[in-house]
């Protein structure tokens, strides 16, 4: 399995356990440091490598007036600051080849959203920006079709992969996680992080916007330590019902750092470390 190197650690097989998250979207400036510096001391204290991630435009919304964001330009701004002040890696989505660039000028990894990782321009220009390329396999798609993304981002040189699960669709509104497709996309050569939030939306089910069943979040989420993943993602919030995005389907802060001992415990065990 090919190693990938984030700042100063590295998710694959064998290596500890890495999270990935933040607020789904940059709701301020202030609010944005706020949580990556509590993020930050809650995954340290944990002994967990952290990535933050929070979304400068969410385009992929259910209604033309949900929240999304501050923009590209403000919103890396702020990622920016947040990466240098606090010292951490960055990942943040991109929706058009055309904000790939700048966003890997800034951040430590470049994720593809779930719905667009057939867009060969875009899976090209992530990987042309020589970070990290994470991509979520589509809610459509099956575990070894993402074969194919990774053949589009090994034609640009870079070999800097991660696959994210996230659910697949099931009837309407509803996902599904089938954790056998984590060791399956594993098979392809790269590591797989699971995205416990997401997986446990559900899309449109509000009509215009998105619901979702926080309670199953750890549930989702020990299992798929148990199933092999080599990662976690799950955006976070502060205060959940005061969230502008997914605000049924983010982890509580309060909740993490029991859940996380418990998931770290798992993790421990599938991988033989202490």
């Amino acid at each position: 399995m090919q190693d990938i190197n984030i700042k100063d650690f590295i998710i694959g097989e064998g290596h500890p356990l890495t999270v990935i998250s933040g607020p789904c979207v940059i709701e301020s400036e202030e609010h944005c440091l706020r949580a990556a510096e509590a993020l930050k001391k809650i995954f340290g204290d944990l002994g967990i490598n952290f990535i933050f991630k929070s979304s400068y435009d969410k385009a992929n919304r259910s209604s033309i007036s949900s929240f999304r964001g501050p923009g590209l330009d403000e919103g890396l701004r702020i990622l920016e600051r947040v990466k240098n002040e606090l010292e951490l890696p960055i990942v943040t989505d991109i929706h058009s080849p055309a904000e790939a660039s700048a966003v890997g000028e800034v951040c430590d990894m470049v994720q593809v959203p779930a719905l667009l990782c057939r867009q060969t321009d875009l899976i090209v220009a992530a990987g042309n920006t020589g970070r990290v390329v994470s991509v979520k396999k589509g809610q459509f798609m099956a575990p070894l079709d993402m074969k194919n993304v990774v053949d589009k981002i090994l034609s640009t040189g870079n070999d800097q992969i991660l696959f994210i699960e996230r659910g697949t669709s099931f009837g309407y509104n509803t996902l599904v996680s089938d954790m056998r497709g984590i060791p399956t996309m594993q098979s392809i050569g790269y590591p797989v992080c699971f995205d416990a939030t997401h997986s446990v939306q559900q899309p449109g089910g509000l009509g215009t916007s998105s619901g979702g069943q926080r309670e199953y979040i750890p549930t989702l989420a020990k299992a798929a330590v148990a199933s092999g993943c080599n990662c976690l993602f799950m955006e976070s919030h502060p205060m959940p019902s005061e969230a502008k995005c997914d605000s049924m389907a983010v982890l509580d802060f309060k909740d993490i750092p029991e859940l996380f001992t418990t998931l770290l415990q798992i993790y421990n065990v599938v991988n033989h470390q202490r």
